[in-house]
Parts: structure tokens; C-alpha cells; sequence
């Protein structure tokens, strides 16, 4: 099939933390990295810090453009590579905002009310109330995706129902306009199912995250990432260092099975169980792990530290990049609906002059 295009974002938050990495960031460097047999890429990636959704769910005041540095800095440290993968804000790429509107024109307010993610969101977040803005973020998300004609949609299941609202979107745009000389303007991109190894907070009550105080940051060094292993969560019913335990029902394990090898982990869990492993050893040992993982990625981030003028430069360099492919998409927009510029015809250019 050749090069596929993704398109892929975050919400600018600040610093990433282990569940960010685990969850997407690891992904989207292997996207950005693989090959085909021919020695293409299997990929073309693009990289959104989607500051707009930072608005849809709330309007306190943060700073979103340093939250954006600090969020690039972790891309970057983690291996993004700018080359390869522009990376730009939404906010700074006027066509994401054009499109939407255009797309909220295709689309019923009821149909994105039957969105079951937003249920979730709406009862997570405990919002009493809903904005059109909020309302209306899948549609955001459509024009976030066909904008750059993203082919792929590495998502999660359920994240699933967002790309159907896309694909609707595409089909509706398509059936209701057509560009003169291409016919569709839009192809209807593909939901990729990613295994998403999602990372439980220190807690063990919920997935990692800055409100809560759970998380491991990609930003903390060793002497942190064990300070914060020492208050995870462990079996519960293993109340002594010789009593038997349960790895399956541990906190600490769950973040073993992801950061230390097939051999290490099976002598852990069987240690474990035969009571000959105490917490806190499992703890030292598992945050070592962490450590040795984010080594490299510390080293990268001290590095783009102390040369923020340079981040700033790849983040401008991806958006003119960015730009170029929107402004291309919304003249191919424009055009099928018949919204281009009308041409100012001197007298000198007209035959009966």
C-alpha cells in the first residue's frame, strides 16, 4: 500500500508522565520509525499539540504555550524525530479552526450527543454542564484528521467512535460536494487498533495522572522515581516480607510486566508468591527498571533544556510545514464548495474591451 499518513496529538499538560509514554508516545515512535520490506516508511507521522481541546473541557487559566514546550521537550527526549515528523499547534494552523466550522455544518447536534466517549468524559470530569465547544470536540478531532488526509487512526478501542464520526463526516463532505477537477476531496481513514499498555498509577486506583498525584513524570530522576516507588500500592494481603504474594493483584508487578525482562520478571513473580521477595526490595528493584528505561530520555531532555531557543525552532519549522499541507486541503475544500476568491478581471482581460 505504500506510505500511509497518521496523524496523531496530545493535550498540552506539561510534563509527560509513565502512562503518556506507555500509552501513545512509545507508539508514535515506532510508527514514525517503521519500514515497509522496500525500505520506505511504512508511515508518514505528524505530531498535533492540540492546545484547542485544552478549551473544550475547561477554561482555567494555564499556560498553555510553556505546558506545549514542556510537552515537546518529552516528545523529543522520548525520540520524536522532526525530520521525520513535524510537530506543530493546533492553535497556530488557522485551517484546523475553518474546517471545523465547515464540518459542524454536516453534522446534527444529536448524533454528537449519542457519542459515548463524551458520556465518559462528562462523568469523569463531573462537568455540570456542557459547552457547544465540548460538544462539538469530535468534530474538532475530524478536522484535525482530514485536514492532513490521514489515511491511519492509531486509537484505542474505545476511541473507536470518534473515528466513525470522522469517517461520517468524510462520506457526508464527499456525497455533498465535489472538487471540479478531483471529485472526492476526502478519503475515509482507518481506525488502527493499538495496544495501548495503559499504566495504573502509584495509587492503584486509577490510570496515572497529574490531578491525583500518582504519577512516575518521564522528567524524574532515579532518586525521585524511588521516592515515589516507595508509596506505591502493593498486595494488601501481604502484611509481612516472608508472606506469600499475589503479583497479579500487585501494583508494583503491573509496572515490572512493562519495564523488566521476560527472565527477570518470572523470578520476580515466582519469589513473590514463595514469600523469599519482600515490597521492599520489589520496589527498589522495579524503580531501578524505571530508571535504566528513562536514562536516555533524561539525558535527551537535559539536552533541549538548555536549548530552548532550538525547540522553538523545530516547533516553527513544523508548522510551516503544517500549513503547507492545510492551506493545499482548504483550497481543495474552498473549491468544491464553491467558497474560492472570485478574480478581479481588468478590462484589458475581457474579450469585448
Amino acid at each position: 500500500m505504500g506510505t500511509q499518513r497518521i496523524l496523531s496529538g496530545m493535550r498540552p499538560t506539561g510534563k509527560l508522565h509513565l502512562g503518556h509514554y506507555t500509552g501513545a508516545l512509545e507508539n508514535w515512535v515506532e510508527q514514525q520509525n517503521l519500514l515497509l520490506d522496500t525500505g520506505e516508511r511504512a508511515y508518514e507521522t505528524c505530531f498535533l499539540i492540540a492546545d484547542y481541546h485544552n478549551l473544550t473541557t475547561s477554561l482555567e487559566t494555564v499556560d498553555i504555550y510553556n505546558h506545549s514546550l514542556d510537552m515537546l521537550i518529552d516528545w523529543l527526549a522520548a525520540g520524536i524525530d522532526p525530520e521525520k515528523s513535524p510537530v506543530f499547534r493546533q492553535s497556530q494552523v488557522k485551517e484546523h479552526a475553518e474546517l471545523f466550522l465547515l464540518f459542524a455544518m454536516l453534522i446534527t447536534s444529536a448524533r454528537l450527543e449519542r457519542n459515548p466517549t463524551l458520556k465518559e468524559q462528562v462523568r469523569d470530569l463531573n462537568m455540570e454542564s456542557l459547552t457547544y465547544g465540548h460538544l462539538g470536540y469530535p468534530v474538532l478531532q475530524s478536522a484535525d484528521i482530514l485536514l492532513y488526509k490521514a489515511n491511519v487512526v492509531p486509537v484505542g478501542e474505545d476511541q473507536i467512535p470518534h473515528v466513525e464520526i470522522t469517517r461520517e463526516i468524510a462520506r457526508k463532505f464527499n456525497n455533498q460536494y465535489a472538487h471540479p477537477v478531483k471529485g472526492e476531496v476526502f478519503a475515509e481513514p482507518a481506525p488502527k487498533i493499538t495496544k495501548f499498555s495503559r499504566l495504573v498509577g502509584l495509587d492503584g486506583k486509577a490510570k496515572m495522572s497529574k490531578s491525583l498525584g500518582n504519577t512516575i513524570f518521564l522528567s524524574d530522576n532515579p532518586d525521585d522515581v524511588l521516592k515515589k516507588m516507595r508509596t506505591a500500592v502493593t498486595d494488601t494481603l501481604k502484611v509481612r516480607k516472608n508472606d506469600p504474594g499475589h503479583p497479579e493483584v500487585c501494583t508494583v508487578f503491573s509496572y515490572h510486566a512493562k519495564f523488566s525482562s521476560p527472565e527477570q520478571l518470572d523470578t520476580i513473580a515466582n519469589d513473590c508468591r514463595a514469600g523469599t521477595l519482600g515490597c521492599v526490595d520489589c520496589k527498589k528493584l522495579c524503580a531501578a527498571n524505571i530508571s535504566q528505561e528513562l536514562a536516555p530520555i533524561l539525558e535527551k531532555r537535559r539536552h533541549y533544556e538548555a536549548r530552548l531557543d532550538e525547540v522553538k525552532e523545530i516547533l516553527a519549522e513544523g508548522e510551516i510545514k503544517a500549513k503547507q499541507i492545510a492551506n493545499a486541503t482548504m483550497q481543495e475544500v474552498r473549491e468544491a464548495m464553491q467558497l474560492g476568491e472570485i478574480k478581479r478581471v481588468t478590462c484589458r482581460e475581457k474579450p469585448s474591451c
